[in-house]
C-alpha cells in the first residue's frame, strides 16, 4: 500500500487518519461552531496537512516534499474536517432552530412542515 504513504500503512494510518483526522474534525467543528462559513476549511486543512507531513518526514523519514503524499494527506483531512463541520451544524440547526428544523440523520436535517 505505498501509494497511500511513503512510511507505510501503519503510519499512514496512525499519524494521518487517527491523530490528523482527529485534528481536522475538530477544526471543522470549531468553525461550524463559530459560525464561520465552510470556504474557509480548505485553507486551514492546507496547513494541518503540511504539519502532518512534517511529521511524516521528521519521525519517520518520509519524503517532505511531494505534491503526491501531500495532496493524499490533504484529501483525507479534508474528509475528516467536512464530516466535523457537517455534524455540528446539524447540531446547531436542529437545537438553535427546533422549530423550524428536524434532524432527519447525524449529518442532515430538514424543514418540520414538509
Amino acid at each position: 500500500m505505498t501509494w497511500l504513504s511513503d512510511d507505510g500503512f501503519r503510519v499512514f494510518l496512525a499519524l494521518t487518519v487517527i491523530l490528523g483526522g482527529g485534528a481536522a474534525f475538530l477544526g471543522g467543528r470549531g468553525l461550524a461552531r463559530s459560525w464561520k462559513p465552510f470556504g474557509r476549511i480548505f485553507f486551514y486543512i492546507a496547513l494541518l496537512a503540511a504539519a502532518v507531513r512534517f511529521f511524516h518526514y521528521a519521525l519517520f523519514d518520509g519524503e517532505l516534499l511531494s505534491l503526491y503524499y501531500y495532496l493524499v494527506v490533504y484529501i483525507v483531512l479534508l474528509a475528516a474536517a467536512s464530516l466535523g463541520f457537517r455534524f455540528m451544524r446539524t447540531t446547531q440547526m436542529v437545537t438553535q432552530y427546533r422549530w423550524l428544523y428536524e434532524r432527519t440523520s447525524p449529518l442532515t436535517w430538514r424543514d418540520r412542515g414538509a
